[in-house]
Parts: structure tokens; C-alpha cells; sequence
């Protein structure tokens, strides 16, 4: 049986040693706080990217980001959640992982990103719709330079399917109720 860590890897196509380049260098030394906070900030918020006006009229075109994004199942994974909530526990947990200090489990404790996930549909599409989020949000944030941008992509992508995997396994763990037993679901599968 694969374990999460070698599902996460070939669902993703990021080796375990590309994914764990951030290690080899401290991120948060080298890109600082703000630049975290604006990164998941560009994550979650939408952002103006284009505006003129002329004779016809004036148009705004905005990059949507998880908030406004067009799916309404991808938006409602995030429904529940404020959005200034959403950015605090972004930035924090990846100032922490990115060798900053420990915000995040300062705050809520132990990442446990699988049990922290466990209610929301982690699914390979989830996975791809947060990464093209997480992209554009790479992009929009000027002050990451393209090593670095590649090393938290690597790191971003196997996790998002570290997570997917999680999800899978949780799923098949899931009770399935016994023939003759008035309490179904209550079971831990064999």
C-alpha cells in the first residue's frame, strides 16, 4: 500500500525532495512577513488588475480569487469561514513551515493539515481550482523571486495532494454498516 507521501507524489508529479526544497532554505529570512501576508492576501482576495475608461464606458477587469471564484462548490468550501480569518491562518501557518516562527501553533495548535481538512471535499478537482488559485496569487505577489516562487509551488502542490490523499484514505475508513447492526455508522471498518 502507498503511504500519503508517495500518492502525494504521483498525483502531483513533485518528488518528495522537490517538495521539501523549502527546507534547504529559510523563506521567511529571505522574503520576510509582509510578504507572506500579502501573498495569502492575493490568495483570497480579488484583486484589480486593469481599468480604462474611453469613450464607450469604463471597465474593470478583477483576477477572482477563492471568495468570488465562479464555482459555486469551490466557494462554498470557504463559506463558513471569514475571510480575514482565512488569510491570518494562511500566512501563519506558512511563516511557520517556511522557517519563520511558530504563529500558527501559537494560536491554534498542532497544523494536523489532514484533521484541519477533514471537513471540506478534498478532492484532485479542489486540489487543482486552490493551486490555479495559489498561482495567480504567486504571480501577484512581486516580492517572491522565481527560485522561491518555484520552491513554494513544489511545496504547495504535493501538500494540496498529501491532502487529497488524506481525504481518499479518510473515505475509505468510513463506517460501513454491519448486516444485522441498529447502529450503523458507529463501526470502525475492518
Amino acid at each position: 500500500m502507498q503511504s500519503l507521501q508517495e500518492k502525494a507524489a504521483e498525483w502531483s508529479g513533485v518528488d518528495a525532495e522537490d517538495a521539501f526544497a523549502i527546507d534547504g532554505t529559510n523563506l521567511y529570512e529571505k522574503l520576510g512577513l509582509q510578504t507572506f501576508i500579502s501573498l495569502s492576501t492575493n490568495f483570497y482576495e480579488r484583486e484589480q488588475i486593469g481599468c480604462r475608461t474611453g469613450k464607450i464606458g469604463t471597465w474593470i477587469f478583477y483576477m477572482v480569487r477563492v471568495y468570488a471564484d465562479e464555482e459555486e462548490w469551490f466557494r462554498s468550501i470557504f463559506s463558513k469561514s471569514k475571510k480575514e480569518d482565512a488569510i491570518q491562518n494562511q500566512y501563519e501557518f506558512f511563516v511557520q513551515r517556511m522557517g519563520g516562527p511558530p504563529l500558527y501553533s501559537q494560536r491554534k495548535g498542532h497544523p494536523a493539515l489532514i484533521g484541519r481538512h477533514r471537513p471540506f471535499p478534498v478532492t484532485h478537482r479542489a486540489a487543482e481550482r486552490w493551486l490555479n488559485h495559489m498561482q495567480q496569487a504567486l504571480d501577484a505577489t512581486s516580492d517572491i523571486d522565481l527560485d522561491s516562487k518555484t520552491k513554494m509551488l513544489n511545496f504547495f502542490r504535493h501538500t494540496a495532494f498529501f491532502l487529497v490523499a488524506g481525504d481518499e484514505l479518510k473515505n475509505q475508513n468510513q463506517a460501513a454498516p454491519c448486516k444485522n447492526c441498529k447502529h450503523p455508522g458507529k463501526h470502525a471498518a475492518v
